[in-house]
């Protein structure tokens, strides 16, 4: 087996440099991290395989993050957290420290619609806050939705009781941290 540079060809990595916010050396690295995955599986013959998302849910990152379901979800090309080589990439690309902002906004708010209905509504901002409080320190009835009023209060612009896009963005823009809080390092 050659170096890893012979896994893909110029052509193939200009392609990647081009979708991504990657360099091709942090792309053969992207590639290494898939593929450690699953080893047996993931071959140079068979780059692009699909792996299944509990296996995708080995990466460490993933698999302390409260949200995990929902990434592999949102990125994987069939919605069901399995993942191609390709997919991988995407994810990784979007929580790098070089994907702009508003690319991590738009994929927090499809990371946190867990009903898909492109609305963040009460019900969506509930999974949020318990998924973010873990089961030891839930909020009672009245204290989630005392946030949650609070929440509609200063960012449901619409009085729909529900965040669009936009109200959601509008939101993320007052939140210095959340940039360094939406990454995997490579």
């Amino acid at each position: 087996m050659g170096g890893s540079q012979s896994v893909f060809t110029e052509e193939e990595l200009d392609d990647y440099q081009e979708l991504t916010y990657f360099t091709k050396k942090e792309i053969l690295h992207v590639y290494k991290r898939f593929r450690e995955l699953n080893p047996e599986k993931v071959s140079e013959v068979n780059k692009n395989v699909q792996l299944d998302n509990e296996t995708i849910l080995e990466l460490p990152e993933l698999k302390v993050n409260p949200f995990k379901d929902q990434i592999t979800k949102v990125f994987s090309s069939e919605g069901n957290g399995d993942m191609t080589f390709e997919d991988f990439l995407d994810m990784m690309s979007v929580f790098s420290d070089n994907a702009p902002k508003n690319v991590k906004v738009e994929y927090a708010f499809r990371i946190y619609d867990f009903d898909g209905d492109d609305m963040l509504s009460s019900r969506d901002l509930k999974e949020v806050v318990d998924r973010l409080t873990g089961e030891g320190q839930k909020l009672g009835d009245e204290e989630m939705q005392q946030l949650i009023d609070n929440i509609f209060e200063e960012a449901d612009l619409d009085d729909d009781d529900s965040l669009s896009f936009a109200e959601f963005e509008h939101v993320i823009s007052k939140a210095p941290d959340f940039v360094n809080s939406f990454r995997i390092r490579l």
